[in-house]
């Protein structure tokens, strides 16, 4: 009689352990060390978040990345309807952002803003910037040295883009501005409660008081927009709120980008002495620059998805991390390293799939003009204290300098 021989089935594979993501407040362009650890451990790590409840699942490199923020098996929507580990410590979604929505809800409510961001309606609104850029440049220049470039230039400039953009009237721009200020500063969560609930009840009122009134402005699209019954009301106040605020990105990145250059003296020199390839460098210092601190918004998984061998099962949590992807060595390499001479137009910092950024082709527009602009007119331009006591923003999800002191 002969023993049968069986071959044991395989253990099951250990879960991976979660690792705890704390808020960390950075100083200057500093990388996250928590991100850097987590790209090191794999492709696909756990994390926990200061608030919310549960783990989530992080993806780091850039395949990936590209893969989820195009995939419709992980949801943005399905986010809205559970409590998810998460950095911030409210959680309060409005109807209408394009932030939440899936497809085709996503296409319906981005399609009555859509031709305010084009390249050629961008393109349109250059002369405009321009000469936006040029009166606050001409302040400086007249008030002469020293100055803090954030409060006179990199803050005013996008909001007052933005403003023409969206169609803001003259006479109520200082009250938004100062909302917009507030709820992005780091002033408290109650001083910014308050300026988010005024600056939408002007929103809801602007949007209704456009609904008869034709024009290329935001404000104007979206008051049609409900007239006609493509969008419901909610919705339009719910899209006009980040767009009317997204100026803040352009805001820090471009005094990140500008700290950069100002404390690189090889980097400022290839700029001043290579005007026709300064596109190129604003590319790799996108790449380069820690625009945000951790992750973003998080997907659902709404089935079983399978990568790297890693069975992401439906229902659980997943985060991307365009940083990450931005330095991941497969796409970019040395990627810790500025390299003015790289290709980084694969780079993600506007993000990927239906959720790319609306205003990517306005904020590269934004950076282009005050990177040529500044180093232009201000040939002298150098910071007026040493690198080390420049100030820079805490307890924020979007990095930059608080100020940015220079002369000339």
């Amino acid at each position: 009689m002969t023993q049968e021989i069986t071959t044991p089935s395989p253990a099951p594979a250990a879960p991976l352990p979660v690792r705890d993501w704390p808020a960390l407040d950075l100083e200057g362009t500093a990388f996250d060390p928590v991100l850097a650890e987590l790209m090191r451990s794999g492709p696909l790590t756990r994390i926990r978040l200061p608030y919310g409840e549960g783990w989530a699942w992080l993806a780091t490199r850039w395949d990936d990345v590209k893969l989820i923020t195009n995939d419709p098996r992980f949801s943005r929507a399905e986010v809205t309807r559970r409590q998810v580990t998460r950095m911030a410590p409210n959680f309060a979604p409005r109807p209408g952002s394009l932030a939440w929505a899936d497809q085709p809800d996503h296409n319906r409510l981005r399609k009555p803003v859509a031709g305010a961001f084009t390249v050629s309606a961008v393109k349109r609104l250059r002369p405009r910037a321009q000469e936006i850029l040029d009166e606050l440049v001409d302040g400086l220049l007249r008030d002469g040295p020293p100055a803090d470039l954030v409060e006179r230039v990199l803050e005013p400039f996008p909001l007052g883009v933005v403003c023409e953009v969206m169609g803001v009237p003259a006479a109520d721009r200082p009250r938004v501005r100062a909302w917009t200020r507030e709820i992005v500063s780091t002033n408290g969560a109650e001083a910014a409660g308050r300026a988010k609930d005024a600056l939408y009840g002007w929103i809801t009122a602007t949007v209704r008081a456009r609904a008869d009134r034709a024009g290329e402005d935001v404000y104007a699209m979206l008051g049609k927009a409900v007239a006609d019954g493509e969008i419901s009301e909610e919705e339009a106040v719910g899209l006009a709120g980040p767009l009317q605020i997204g100026g803040e990105a352009v805001t820090h990145n471009c005094g990140q980008m500008l700290y950069l250059l100002l404390t690189r003296p090889e980097l400022m020199a290839r700029m001043r002495e290579r005007p026709e390839a300064r596109g190129a460098v604003l590319d790799e210092l996108l790449r380069y620059i820690p625009h945000r601190s951790s992750v973003g918004l998080a997907r659902i998984a709404l089935e079983d998805v399978e990568l790297h061998g890693i069975r992401i099962a439906a229902g659980d949590p997943v985060y991307v991390s365009y940083l990450a992807a931005n330095r991941d060595p497969d796409v970019f390499p040395d990627p810790d390293v500025i390299d003015p001479d790289r290709d980084a137009g694969p780079h993600l910092s506007f993000g990927n799939g239906p959720h790319y950024c609306t205003g990517a082709v306005l904020a590269r527009l934004l950076a282009e003009l005050l990177t040529d602009t500044l180093l232009d007119r201000l040939p002298g331009l150098r910071l007026a204290v040493p690198p080390g006591q420049v100030a820079w923003r805490r307890r924020t999800m979007i990095r930059g300098p608080r100020t940015l002191p220079v002369t000339w």
